[in-house]
């Protein structure tokens, strides 16, 4: 059996879809918020592979398909943002000043974190950028000097927690503008919270899109200069 997977390159795209499908089936039915589909399939996979005994290597080698759909998926966002120009441009001040905001107040607490903890510097320098896309997150962990292992864990923790938790945050909080509310799904917890936001609303989904371009450069620009001068 396992030699039949292994030869086939749609054993992994299977069942990524099937397993995905079904937790996304079961969020619908039971309305738990902590049973986010990411969350959900990613557990299911880990424990399918680990009781079956089926290499990752191949599984990954179907599964592996679907990550390259996510470039164009992520250039797709562009299309709500369009959509919703007209609120961009009544609110471009306040969405540039509170992204630069949450940018500096991100990289600031996990500066005074890793102080209070004793966290090494090189475990701090991996996670100053697990708010933002994988892509952007690895070169400016590679920049700082840090692991790319521990910025992957942080950036898929991040944008699961907010993915989970982060609108009933937000909420508790009483931020109930859709701009207001979008830009901080983006800006904490990158696509995998745009894909919430984008359940919520358009204008929400719009926001949280702009977030993660915004968000991406803003951190490239100012985390390696605020490490600098945290020593």
């Amino acid at each position: 059996m396992q030699e039949y997977l292994s030869n086939s390159i749609f054993f992994g795209v299977f069942l990524t879809i099937f397993v995905y499908q079904m937790a996304l089936l079961l969020q619908k039915k039971s309305k738990i918020t902590l049973l986010n589909p990411l969350l959900v399939s990613m557990i299911v996979i880990i424990v399918f592979l680990t009781v079956t005994g089926i290499p990752y290597e191949t599984y990954e080698q179907g599964a592996r398909l679907i990550g390259n759909f996510l470039t164009p998926l992520t250039v797709c966002l562009a299309v709500p943002l369009y959509r919703q120009l007209r609120v961009l441009k009544e609110n471009i001040a306040a969405v540039l000043i509170s992204i630069a905001c949450g940018c500096i107040a991100h990289a600031a607490t996990m500066i005074v974190m890793a102080k209070v903890l004793g966290v090494e510097d090189i475990l701090r320098n991996s996670l100053m950028s697990k708010s933002v896309t994988t892509a952007i997150a690895l070169g400016i962990t590679e920049e700082l000097g840090g692991i790319q292992g521990v910025t992957i864990i942080g950036v898929l923790v991040a944008g699961i927690m907010g993915a989970v938790v982060g609108p009933a945050v937000l909420r508790l909080v009483k931020v109930d503008n859709p701009v207001a509310f979008g830009l901080g799904l983006g800006a904490g917890s990158h696509a995998i919270g745009t894909s919430k936001a984008l359940e919520i609303g358009e204008v929400q989904g719009a926001m949280s899109s702009l977030a993660i371009v915004v968000t991406g450069i803003m951190t490239v620009v100012m985390v390696p200069v605020i490490v600098s001068f945290a020593g």
